[in-house]
């Protein structure tokens, strides 16, 4: 029965996760992206932090190191990878599936940034042409026209990588940072965090709430991407975390673009081009290069686990 659970968790937030690129393309029609960025955290971190008060013994962090992680998680986890995602979804060249294809790109540049500030962890001849593949991904889906690299979506795609980059920084740096605080607290503060910073975005970007359109299909995009993709999502996350480990949890983003690409085509008409495919089956031939050993090192918990009553 765990074995069935596992699976059922896992395929459900891999279907909350990729619908969350259909879910932010839907309601960007009606708000101003980092606006609508901040709101789903608003929500999310409010929703996160009950839960952490009811999860953990510290759902406040302590001290000068706890708060730090707190700062980077909100800097580059929420603030930097959320403005830059919704911006970059904004282009109507730019498809749910390629964003979320591009953002799946995010474990390999894990990697690379842990070769530079986690010494033990270095790239191996391997590992960099891991990484240069997964490049070649990108650069097969954003397809750009060299004639005119304006254009095409090349700049949007350009952000949501950006976004990716954030992501894998912060991932990076939080691990640098010495501090025992719970990952829930740590999320929840995170969300609460970077939603304040995305509101000091939006506002200087000349953001207004005037701006937002409040009408079926905006509150359905905005209470889906906070109470689903967010807060329901990172439970399962937690839950997961601790039973199959973080090398599994990592192919979460390699699952995720399929459901982007059905719930785009059925809810927006989007889509998936051919670049889209082969640029995503590029992108996870790079991630298996680098992740070959851990990979490797991981089969026998994954066939245990699989085998459990």
């Amino acid at each position: 029965m765990s074995r069935y659970r596992n699976l059922l968790l896992f395929a459900l937030l891999a279907a909350a996760w990729g619908s969350a690129f259909m879910a932010i393309k839907a309601g960007l029609a009606y708000i101003p992206p980092v606006l609508f960025a901040a709101l789903r955290y608003d929500v999310a971190g409010v929703l996160m932090l009950a839960y952490a008060a009811y999860a953990t013994d510290r759902p406040v962090p302590r001290g000068r190191e706890e708060w730090l992680v707190v700062g980077v998680g909100a800097v580059f986890l929420i603030a930097g990878y959320h403005t830059l995602l919704f911006i970059g979804e904004t282009d109507p060249a730019v498809t749910s599936a390629a964003a979320a294809v591009l953002v799946s790109l995010s474990p390999v540049l894990t990697t690379v940034f842990a070769g530079v500030w986690l010494p033990a962890e270095r790239l191996t001849t391997v590992g960099t042409a891991g990484l240069l593949v997964g490049l070649v991904g990108v650069a097969i889906l954003s397809n750009p026209d060299p004639n005119n690299l304006l254009e095409g979506g090349a700049v949007a795609k350009l952000l949501i990588f950006g976004a990716a980059a954030a992501f894998a920084f912060g991932s990076v740096l939080t691990r640098r940072i010495d501090a025992e605080l719970p990952i829930e607290t740590m999320e929840a503060w995170s969300m609460v965090g970077g939603a304040l910073l995305m509101h000091a975005i939006s506002l200087g970007m000349g953001e207004s709430p005037a701006d937002a359109v409040w009408n079926l299909e905006s509150v359905a995009a905005l209470a889906y991407l906070s109470v689903v993709a967010s807060a329901l999502g990172f439970l399962i996350y937690f839950d997961l975390l601790d039973r199959l480990g973080a090398i599994e949890i990592n192919l979460v983003s390699y699952v995720a673009p399929i459901f982007a690409a059905i719930t785009g085509w059925v809810a927006l008409g989007e889509v998936p081009t051919v670049y889209t495919v082969v640029g995503f089956v590029v992108i996870f031939a790079g991630f298996l290069l680098l992740k070959r050993s851990a990979i490797r090192a991981e089969l026998p918990h994954i066939q245990q686990v699989l085998r459990r009553p």
